[in-house]
Parts: C-alpha cells; sequence; structure tokens
C-alpha cells in the first residue's frame, strides 16, 4: 500500500446560498462548476463568488470536456451546452450508485461508489468500456497530467487516492483533515485539486504535488 501523505488545504469556499449540498466538481478552465442539487453553479476560484448558474438536475459527478458539461442525474447522464446551458443529450449510464465524473481522452471516467469501481464509458452510447477497482468507496474522479485520481470517504476518514490507469493498484494516497468529506473531485490541470464537501455544502482547495521521485 502506498504511504499516506497529507493534505494541505490552499482554501475553503462556502457554504453557497441555496445549496445545500456539492456533489459533482468540475472545471471549465477558468471557473470551478459544482452540482449542488437542482442546478450547477459556476464559482470564480480567486473570489468564490458564483458567477453562472445552470439549473439542471445535478445529483453526482460532472465533467467538462472543452465545449459541452456532463452531469449525472440518477441513472442518467445529461450532455449540457456549455454556452446554452441546455441539455442537448442524455445517455443511461452502465452503472448503478453513479458517483464521482471526469473527461479524459474522449471518454468520461465515472466512480460507481459502493462497488469501490472506476469505469470507462463511451459518452455518447453510455456504453462500458472497462473497469478498474479500488479498494475503497469512489466518490469524485479526476485526471489531470496523466494521472487517474478518486476521492474515497468512509467513516470520518477521507483520502485522495491516484491509481494506476492499467491495473488499479494504488499509487498516491493523500490524507484528508479528519472529519472532512470529499465528494466530487477535480483539478486545475497542474497542482490544485477542488474537492466537494457533500453535505458540508463546502468546495476546498487541496495542493496536489508533484509524485515523489523513485
Amino acid at each position: 500500500m502506498a504511504d499516506v501523505e497529507e493534505a494541505e488545504v490552499l482554501r475553503e469556499y462556502g457554504p453557497f446560498p441555496d445549496a445545500p449540498e456539492v456533489n459533482g466538481v468540475t472545471f471549465d478552465g477558468r471557473c470551478v462548476w459544482l452540482a449542488v442539487g437542482q442546478r450547477m453553479l459556476a464559482v470564480a476560484p480567486d473570489t468564490g463568488d458564483v458567477v453562472r448558474t445552470i439549473e439542471a438536475p445535478a445529483e453526482a459527478g460532472s465533467a467538462f470536456d472543452g465545449r459541452f458539461l456532463y452531469q449525472i442525474s440518477g441513472s442518467t447522464i445529461q450532455k449540457i451546452d456549455h454556452q446554452s446551458g441546455k441539455v442537448v443529450s442524455t445517455v443511461r449510464a452502465p452503472c448503478a450508485s453513479m458517483s464521482g465524473m471526469a473527461w479524459a481522452d474522449g471518454y468520461l471516467w465515472i466512480g460507481e461508489y459502493t462497488a469501490s469501481k472506476v469505469h470507462q464509458v463511451d459518452p455518447e452510447t453510455g456504453a462500458l468500456v472497462r473497469s478498474l477497482v479500488s479498494d475503497r468507496f469512489v466518490t469524485g474522479v479526476t485526471w489531470v497530467q496523466g494521472e487517474l485520481w478518486h476521492g474515497t470517504m468512509q467513516g470520518d476518514s477521507s483520502e485522495l487516492r491516484e491509481l494506476d490507469p492499467e491495473t488499479g493498484v494504488v499509487r498516491r494516497r493523500i490524507a484528508l483533515p479528519q472529519g472532512t468529506v470529499v465528494s466530487g473531485l477535480e483539478s486545475n490541470g497542474s497542482d490544485v485539486f477542488y474537492c466537494g464537501g457533500a453535505s458540508s455544502g463546502k468546495l476546498r482547495a487541496i495542493r496536489r504535488s508533484e509524485r515523489p521521485k523513485r
């Protein structure tokens, strides 16, 4: 098992008005998008202000492919035009208890919470391509610079974990402060993870350090 690093919390945001929970989290290059139940909120990371809202059921993971937002709602995945905020299509997901979601290399990567799995999914059909098995519940999912990470929370213990994208072996573990939960997970593309705080209604920025050289 990989050694555990202690998380460095850079900043906390929220709670946000009329947003009792933070489920999915994604990043469009400028704003962090939060799935908060029946809406998606765009938050400016430098100020913490909500700068835009999209009305759409937003019950779990979120992702962004550069043009479209993807949002889990129940057993479906909504594809949402980033500019207009309109849902342009939906597909049925290949698994139950969906949690986090990320976009990478033309595919969606979806966490299946209680099954402790991360699935690679065709975004146009919802078809399952392949699955990786983790050893703890999977919440948020993100890719950053070729690294696959997922959040996990069980009891009062939450971590961010990097998985080998071929085998599912845990490469790195970052422990969040005791009592802190992590729901959605996203990266800014370099040195920051954004972690949804579930029913706390908060968003936390966590430093992503470089992988130690061996």
